[in-house]
């Protein structure tokens, strides 16, 4: 069994219209919720062994807050195929893990932008749930290996929490 855990990006700014939009950062809301959700992941016991981050800025720090916040002390990968990333972007760098990365981790964390996001949930479990900034899904799935993930792979969804619902 391998469980995914699937985290939309912190609220952005857009207090910059200079900036492209892979080159947006964090709000200030954005910057006091990753770290919330972080928080969330330690005292689940969910703290990823690999963390895959967009390359979008807003995306790369929502990942580096929340993996702070959660004592996650690898390296943290940020790829291009998550920006804006669809489903097959997501499955694909999801396939790669035992070889990219050279060990077949249990929990995964990727960290990218809707609708892309949903989509994927969606796909993976038949649940089509919404995923405002920060949400984060935990999935599991019936997996011994990462590469026999496809589009057709039937998971569970066993959580999904939005920081406004967090005291």
């Amino acid at each position: 069994m391998k469980t995914l855990l699937i985290l939309r990006h912190a609220k952005s700014s857009w207090d910059n219209p200079n900036l492209t939009d892979h080159d947006r950062p964090l709000k200030d809301r954005g910057k006091r919720d990753a770290p919330r959700m972080g928080d969330l992941i330690r005292q689940r016991d969910l703290v990823p062994e690999l963390i895959v981050s967009s390359t979008a800025k807003r995306a790369c720090q929502t990942a580096e807050l929340v993996a702070d916040a959660c004592a996650y002390e690898e390296d943290l990968i940020a790829t291009r195929f998550f920006y804006p990333g669809d489903v097959e972007d997501y499955i694909e760098v999801l396939q790669r893990i035992p070889g990219d990365y050279g060990h077949d981790y249990e929990r995964v964390m990727v960290v990218g932008h809707n609708p892309g996001l949903e989509s994927l949930l969606y796909h993976l479990t038949g649940e089509w749930e919404r995923m405002p900034t920060a949400a984060l899904a935990e999935v599991r799935l019936p997996l011994t290996s990462w590469a026999e993930l496809t589009m057709l792979t039937e998971g569970e969804l066993v959580n999904l929490w939005e920081p406004k619902a967090l005291p």
